[in-house]
């Protein structure tokens, strides 16, 4: 791996800018038991600052030089998605990879939107809506290559609060939870309504800035029922004792039986990288995937490289693994759960989706 480039950021990121990849630094200094937030930031607050380069590189021809060495220059966002990647960053740095890597983890989309859309990155691991919000800004330049994250959010409860069973048990209670006006709020207000509940009637949603926040009430009230990202559940856990996970809201979304699958976050690629690229494109997303079945089949292992590249410490890691839903889905499977998802997110907001939901252009091989 060349020319590693690091952007570290000790605070946890805000609402829909959810993941991303790992940092390169050996010897990098990882969060003692945080990561990045997944409640992120609505996706269009970051690319508006990213619409005079979307329009400025418009047309643009891709720049060779920066590829004169082979590299492919990769970035993304630290939190939960990075865990699939930290395999591959690891093999590439051992010159045991098919293809050479310049990485950034940058600390908000607003580092690598512009650089993105300008023809500076090739690939980014970003928010599926804010991919969304990118095609429609760059006028069809993006494309989605893959799903490498499914939801990370979860319904928890402790204390003497009320025992949790079905959803109707959630009538007349109070949710505490991070991601206002992002993918958090979205699919939470999606599932409520789908389970016969109405978000602004049948239950009072108490929005934090951010998950310490929510873990910081728990703890001092004693009881609550809060949703919750990971690895902030894992990092709850270990501070409050009788935690429990009572929805995982990847299964309650897949329970609903939709054309669609709760995401995270996805791979996306430059148009005329991919059309450019394609076997250097097709040999990273063979690697990425064996990096994401090596990190869910091996979690105390990739628990080190998750640490080596500052995400999060090893214990935190090893268990939050399991619960992070790392994924590689591509082609029409991949079209058909993003697709789904992103007509949900645009009846709720359309704004999440940057206006409009995706030709199906936007699905890299999957045309």
């Amino acid at each position: 791996m060349k020319n590693h480039t690091y952007r570290l950021s000790a605070a946890t990121l805000a609402a829909a800018m959810m993941i991303g990849a790992a940092g390169c630094a050996s010897g990098a200094k990882a969060p003692e038991t945080t990561a990045a937030s997944t409640t992120e930031a609505p996706a269009e607050s970051a690319a508006e600052t990213s619409s005079e380069s979307a329009s400025d590189a418009s047309g643009a021809a891709e720049s060779t030089a920066a590829h004169k060495d082979g590299a492919i220059r990769l970035a993304g966002l630290k939190g939960p998605t990075s865990i699939g990647m930290v395999k591959l960053l690891d093999d590439a740095e051992a010159g045991k990879s098919l293809n050479s890597y310049e990485f950034l983890m940058a600390a908000s989309a607003d580092e690598i939107t512009p650089k993105f859309l300008q023809g500076e990155l090739d690939i980014i691991a970003a928010p599926i809506n804010l991919g969304s919000v990118l095609y429609n800004k760059s006028e069809g330049r993006v494309q989605m290559a893959a799903v490498n994250t499914l939801g990370v959010t979860y319904i928890v409860e402790s204390g003497d609060s009320k025992e949790l069973k079905t959803w109707a048990d959630l009538k007349g209670e109070t949710i505490m939870a991070t991601g206002k006006g992002s993918v958090p709020e979205y699919s939470l207000t999606y599932l409520l309504k789908e389970n016969g509940l109405d978000p602004e009637k049948d239950v009072t949603i108490d929005w934090k800035s951010e998950p310490t926040e929510v873990v910081a009430s728990m703890k001092e009230n004693g009881k609550g029922i809060a949703m919750l990202p990971q690895p902030f559940v894992t990092v709850a856990k270990t501070q409050i004792s009788d935690l429990k996970t009572v929805f995982n809201m990847t299964e309650e979304w897949d329970k609903l039986g939709t054309d669609s699958r709760l995401i995270t976050a996805g791979l996306f690629v430059r148009k005329d990288f991919a059309e450019n690229h394609a076997k250097e494109l097709a040999d990273f997303l063979s690697e990425y995937q064996a990096s994401t079945e090596y990190a869910n089949a091996n979690p105390a292992d990739a628990s080190k490289l998750v640490e080596k590249y500052g995400i999060v410490k090893a214990p935190i890691a090893e268990k939050a693994i399991p619960e992070c839903n790392i994924v590689t889905i591509t082609g029409e499977d991949m079209k058909k759960a993003a697709s789904g998802f992103l007509n949900v997110l645009s009846e709720l907001n359309p704004k999440a989706v940057g206006g409009k939901v995706p030709a199906d252009d936007f699905y890299y091989a999957a045309q």
